[in-house]
């Protein structure tokens, strides 16, 4: 699989706007969007006038970039979201929000997307109690998400469920941070997840 291996920063500057790719550091003086709000490179600071379809591409690849995922798997997500009941924009926004990667970050396991992909790919978390380390996996409601026993202990663990409550919590999740324990409460519904998204763009770009 292919690994964006550049500053991260330089995304959120692209997109002109946070895109929290690197967790808390985001929230301080030190973000580079914060620095320098201009696009990266040579003719950052030029004005960029884009199309209809520059406006709709930049739209889908910023989704990508939040959640991390290429363009092969974005469009198979596409694809099952149009097929499933409601609005398909709203549809794929719950695929990707559904991503077990997503859930140990937006539970408050790992700092950001990034990290808890890690974390999930290394084995350190259990769906009721089976070890899954599939990033793309599903979830679905009732589902209990929590460190595996071995990793109970982990220190990267331990130190981001001490700082989760400062985050928030989406309203179709629930933790038990005691216990290092997380449950999905019902499927997010488009106005829980709080993104700075306009899903129709991306839509609108399939549709051509």
């Amino acid at each position: 699989m292919a690994t964006y291996r550049d500053a991260l920063c330089r995304k959120c500057r692209w997109e002109g706007e946070k895109l929290f790719l690197k967790g808390s550091r985001c929230n301080t003086d030190k973000c580079g969007i914060e620095r320098r709000k201009y696009a990266p490179g040579q003719h950052g600071q030029g004005r960029r006038k884009l199309s209809d379809y520059g406006l709709q591409l930049r739209e889908k690849q910023k989704v990508k970039q939040i959640y991390g995922v290429l363009e092969r798997q974005f469009k198979r997500y596409f694809y099952m979201a149009e097929h499933m009941k409601g609005v398909a924009g709203s549809n794929l926004l719950q695929l990707l929000e559904r991503r077990l990667d997503n859930v140990v970050f937006r539970m408050g396991f790992a700092s950001n997307r990034r990290q808890a992909r890690q974390l999930v790919t290394h084995g350190h978390f259990t769906v009721n109690g089976k070890g899954v380390s599939i990033p793309s996996y599903l979830v679905k409601p009732g589902d209990i998400i929590e460190p595996a026993a071995s990793s109970k202990d982990a220190s990267v663990i331990q130190e981001n469920a001490s700082q989760a409550e400062h985050r928030g919590l989406p309203s179709w999740l629930e933790t038990d941070m005691q216990n290092l324990k997380g449950k999905i409460l019902h499927m997010p519904a488009r106005e829980e997840i709080g993104l700075p998204v306009h899903e129709q763009l991306i839509v609108e770009l399939y549709s051509r």
